[in-house]
């Protein structure tokens, strides 16, 4: 046997996760509440104590881990135009695992210094021109971030003509040079800025958050939590050297703070006669929506997706109801769907959470008028023809109505515009280890691939009910 250790110190909960990767079989899960305000290793020796229970004492050649812990990888990302190169930085951000507090365009004013401050981010992106284009945004941008109290590096990833002279002009803070992630118009180039984010992450931000201790317990924490969910969905996509994946897919991970969604798929316009609008989108796109989870940020889900009456509605009970059990949930973050009423709202939240992200995460179709007449607009990804869905988090591993509410990711006649899949299996991450998956991808990812393929519970073919 050729036993790993898989850890997954998440915002929530710690996960741990063993596999004989010579069988690609899955040996064991457990899980226990991360105890980031005292020491995360607490939580962790529970979850190791709960695992050994169930598979007695094995001696692991590899104990590999991913962090989400204390807020995650905290990131800042400034560009020049919103829609282009403050798009392109944030893309980046995402891409990398972070979770962007800050999304700033054009030229940075005192009101946005004192802002940074006060956010406190892990890293900042700062990019902004393409290369030979406009230089005097970052240029200005690097000399107010000087001016920041806060302590933190910068990644430089904009206009090559003038990026030594802005990471100059950061003064005292540590800079970090990195090819353009928009070196011309409408093309991105994101994987120099991300793999330099995900050095950062492990030289500076694990120490920083007290994860250290922890990791001389284990081989390396690796990466954040999402970006081994990314790794996961690549590889069940795409496959490996001598195995097939599943295909295009899209996956939902909802969580106590954030309800994160990926697309492994092209997503390009599918008639020739369909105009595109906007900046490109990559193939491997993560998106995070901090104001909805399931816990941390619920009292954002009614907000978001139309108020009370459609939590209520979903629920089956009265709007009060569903207000004082949402501020229940807001105020015990640790509550399990343990009552029918509990359960009920649980569902309608996650479902209305679920809508709500990928509605966000997927691109949009408009009719506007040309010289030649009307045409049909896209922007962002098309997303209608993918057939898998997947679903992870807490909210779907203790639902009973897992297909109801991934139908709410699908397309729906309520909002036409929104190119959501017209209908797709759904594949369930039962035993939460898709981060697990993603960090033994980097080892052995035929192994990885084929205990995803055998653990993804699937629950059928679904399609929006309108």
């Amino acid at each position: 046997m050729e036993a790993v250790l898989l850890i997954d110190f998440g915002s929530t909960y710690t996960k741990v996760t063993a596999v004989d990767q010579s069988s690609s079989q899955l040996l064991g899960t457990a899980a226990a509440y991360t105890t980031v305000e005292t020491d995360v290793g607490d939580g962790l020796s529970t979850a190791l104590a709960e695992l050994k229970r169930q598979t007695g004492k094995i001696e692991y050649q590899k104990r590999l881990a991913c962090s989400s812990a204390a807020g995650g990888l905290r990131m800042v990302a400034i560009g020049l135009v919103p829609e282009l190169t403050a798009k392109a930085a944030k893309l980046a951000s995402l891409g990398a695992g972070a979770k962007v507090i800050g999304n700033y365009s054009y030229q940075l004013n005192e009101d946005d210094v004192e802002e940074i401050d006060a956010l406190k981010p892990d890293i900042v992106l700062l990019t902004g021109g393409i290369d030979g284009g406009n230089s005097e945004s970052i240029l200005h941008n690097a000399k107010m971030l000087s001016g920041c109290s806060a302590d933190f590096p910068v990644v430089v990833a904009g206009n090559r003509s003038c990026a030594r002279q802005a990471a100059k002009l950061l003064g005292n803070k540590t800079s970090y040079l990195v090819e353009n992630v928009m070196p011309e118009l409408n093309r991105l180039n994101v994987l120099p800025a991300q793999q330099k984010i995900r050095e950062l992450f492990l030289e500076r931000i694990v120490r920083a958050k007290g994860l250290s201790r922890e990791a001389e317990l284990v081989d390396g924490i690796l990466m954040p939590t999402p970006a081994a969910v990314m790794a996961a969905m690549e590889l069940l996509a795409g496959g490996c050297p001598g195995h097939s994946g599943i295909g295009e897919l899209i996956a939902a991970d909802l969580g106590g703070a954030t309800t994160d969604i990926y697309s492994i798929a092209s997503g390009d316009p599918r008639k020739d006669t369909t105009v595109y609008k906007g900046l490109p989108e990559p193939y491997a796109k993560r998106t995070v929506e901090g104001d909805i989870g399931m816990r941390y940020s619920v009292l954002g889900i009614p907000e978001a997706a139309g108020g009370y009456r459609r939590v209520a509605e979903l629920a089956e009970m009265p709007e009060e109801k569903a207000r004082e059990l949402t501020a229940y949930l807001a105020a015990h973050t640790d509550a399990l769907p343990t009552t029918g009423e509990l359960e009920r709202i649980d569902f309608a939240l996650a479902a209305l959470a679920v809508e709500t992200a990928v509605a966000r995460h997927c691109g949009t179709m408009e009719q506007v008028f040309t010289l030649t007449g009307t045409a049909l607009a896209q922007t962002g990804k098309d997303l209608t023809e993918v057939e898998r869905l997947v679903m992870t988090g807490g909210a779907v591993i203790h639902a009973k109505r897992v297909a109801d509410i991934a139908a709410h990711a699908l397309y729906s006649t309520k909002q036409p515009e929104s190119l959501r899949p017209l209908k797709a299996e759904i594949l369930v991450d039962k035993e939460y280890i898709l981060a697990a998956m993603g960090l033994l991808a980097g080892h052995h990812p035929a192994s990885a691939l084929n205990v995803m393929k055998k653990e993804l519970v699937s629950h059928g073919f679904a399609q929006q009910k309108n």
